[in-house]
C-alpha cells in the first residue's frame, strides 16, 4: 500500500460512519497548481474585463464627439455655403448699379442667367476650394470689397436721384424671360438674327409699366412689334414695349416708373402673350437684363 501525505477525516453530524480521503505528494502538486492556477486566470479575465470596459466608455465617447463634431462641420460649411450665395448674388446686383452708374460698361461684364427661361435660374459660383479660415477670410474680404463699393455708388446716387429715377430699373410686367437679348434663332423665320430686347412672357392682360420717369414719345400699332409704346427718358435712355393688347398712355404724357402704360397682347408677330421690352442707350440697344434691379 503506497504512502499517503495528506488524510481528510470527514465526520457528519448524523450517526453515519465517517468518511476519509488521503492525497498523496503528487496529488497535493496538482491540487495547489490548478488552485494557483484558477486563481491567476481569474484575476487576469477580471483585469482584462474591467480594461474592456474603460476601453469601450473611452470609444463611446470619442464616437459620440466625432459625430457631433461632424454635425459642427455640416453646419458650417452650410452656413458657409449660404454666406457665399448671399455674396455672389449681393455682387451680382453690384455690377447692375456700377452699370447704371456709369462706373463699369456692361459690354464686358459676363453676368449668369441671361440665357432663356426663368431670369432665377443662375447658376451659382461653387464654393473656392480653401477650406476652414482661409475660405472664412476670402468671403470676408469679398464682402468688404462689395460694402466699400457700395458705399460709393450710394454717395453717387444720392448726388444724382433725378437720373436715378430716370434710369430704367424694374421689370415692365411679371413673368419669365422667355427669350433673352442677343442672337437666337428666329421663332418664324428660323434664321439666326439678333434680338434687341428680352421677350417676358406672361398672362394676357397684365399690366405693362413704365420702368422709369420719362415722357411718351410714341403709341403706335407696327407690323412686327404689334401695339407699340416708347417713352424717352433722361440721359439718353430710350425703353421700347411691344405686342401690347391695349395702350393706357398717349404721346406727350409723363409718366413715372411704375405707371401702368398698356396691357399685355400678343400684337404683331408673337407665338403668345408677352412683352418685347427694350432699352436703348444714345440710340444703341443695350441688354435690358443690367436695368432690371428687383430679383
Amino acid at each position: 500500500m503506497r504512502k499517503k501525505d495528506l488524510t481528510l477525516i470527514i465526520i457528519p453530524h448524523s450517526k453515519s460512519q465517517h468518511k476519509t480521503i488521503s492525497f498523496s505528494k503528487k496529488e497535493i502538486r496538482f491540487f495547489t497548481g490548478l488552485t494557483i492556477f484558477l486563481f491567476v486566470a481569474i484575476i487576469v479575465f477580471l483585469l482584462d474585463y474591467f480594461t474592456m470596459n474603460v476601453t469601450r466608455q473611452k470609444y463611446k465617447d470619442l464616437y459620440a464627439e466625432n459625430t457631433k463634431q461632424k454635425e459642427e462641420i455640416a453646419q458650417y460649411e452650410k452656413s458657409v455655403n449660404e454666406l457665399k450665395e448671399t455674396i455672389d448674388n449681393l455682387d451680382r446686383y453690384r455690377k447692375k448699379i456700377n452699370v447704371m452708374a456709369g462706373l463699369k460698361s456692361q459690354d464686358i461684364l459676363k453676368e449668369a442667367g441671361v440665357g432663356g427661361g426663368e431670369i432665377n435660374n443662375q447658376n451659382i459660383t461653387s464654393l473656392p476650394k480653401e477650406t476652414g479660415l482661409n475660405q472664412v477670410k476670402k468671403i470676408s474680404q469679398e464682402a468688404d470689397s462689395i460694402e466699400k463699393n457700395l458705399g460709393t455708388l450710394t454717395q453717387f446716387f444720392e448726388a444724382q436721384t433725378l437720373k436715378l429715377a430716370s434710369t430704367p430699373s424694374i421689370w415692365p410686367t411679371r413673368g419669365y424671360v422667355s427669350s433673352p437679348f442677343g442672337w437666337r434663332i428666329d421663332p418664324f423665320t428660323q434664321k439666326r438674327t439678333f434680338h434687341r430686347g428680352i421677350d417676358i412672357a406672361t398672362h394676357f392682360g397684365n399690366p405693362v409699366v413704365a420702368t422709369a420717369d420719362g415722357v411718351i414719345i410714341e403709341t403706335k400699332m407696327e407690323k412686327i412689334g404689334g401695339k407699340t409704346v416708347k417713352i424717352s427718358h433722361r440721359g439718353g435712355y430710350t425703353t421700347v414695349y411691344c405686342h401690347l393688347n391695349a395702350f393706357k398712355v398717349k404721346p406727350g404724357q409723363k409718366v413715372e416708373r411704375g405707371d401702368v402704360i398698356g396691357l399685355v397682347g400678343k400684337t404683331g408677330k408673337a407665338l403668345g402673350p408677352h412683352v418685347h421690352y427694350e432699352v436703348r442707350l444714345n440710340g444703341k440697344s443695350i441688354n435690358p437684363y443690367y436695368y432690371i434691379l428687383e430679383e
